[in-house]
């Protein structure tokens, strides 16, 4: 599975998007606000825990402008997974 799959699924599963079809999630498409899918604070806070979980990624060790960043579109938080440290655990 690809590792934009791979993102799409766990975010459509962990975030319960259930009236999202996957197709819809695309690279331009914007995460937050009324243009886009329209997460909120508290999936963002989800979306750490999804981030930390599923690709033990921890953004608390992160500059916030870079995760400010990967959390703008759905590309930009797949490019943010490929490239981001692993933690150990």
């Amino acid at each position: 599975m690809e590792l934009q799959d791979e993102v799409r699924a766990s975010l459509l599963r962990g975030l319960k998007l259930e009236d999202l079809r996957p197709e819809q999630l695309q690279p331009e498409t914007r995460l937050f606000g009324p243009q886009g899918v329209g997460l909120d604070s508290i999936d963002a806070l989800e979306l750490v825990t999804i981030l930390k979980r599923d690709f033990k990624i921890d953004i608390q060790q992160l500059d916030r402008k870079v995760v400010e960043k990967a959390f703008q579109t759905f590309g930009s938080l797949v490019e943010f997974v490929r490239g981001a440290p692993k933690t150990r655990a």
